[in-house]
């Protein structure tokens, strides 16, 4: 379960610094998209490692944070369709 916590918070994070590097010419919405990934990891991954590490259950947590994860994704496409 660590495992792929860890794998997660990988993927994310280069989305997140794709994110930084885009910021420029994808406006708004990359930033709007980096907040999402940053958001999305530290909730999503947190309550992995809450569970696999702890042992403590956060119940709804883990799904939010992958929602968050994936609104990041959308809003990068939506930023590189409205790109300046």
């Amino acid at each position: 379960m660590v495992r792929d916590a860890i794998q997660m918070q990988g993927w994310h994070a280069l989305a997140l610094l794709a994110c930084g590097l885009w910021a420029d010419r994808g406006g708004r919405l990359a930033d709007w998209a980096g907040a999402a990934f940053a958001a999305g990891l530290v909730v999503f991954c947190g309550a992995v490692y809450a569970l696999a590490l702890g042992g403590m259950r956060l119940p709804m947590v883990a799904p939010i944070g992958g929602t968050l994860l994936m609104l990041g994704w959308a809003l990068l496409a939506a930023s590189a369709l409205w790109a300046r």
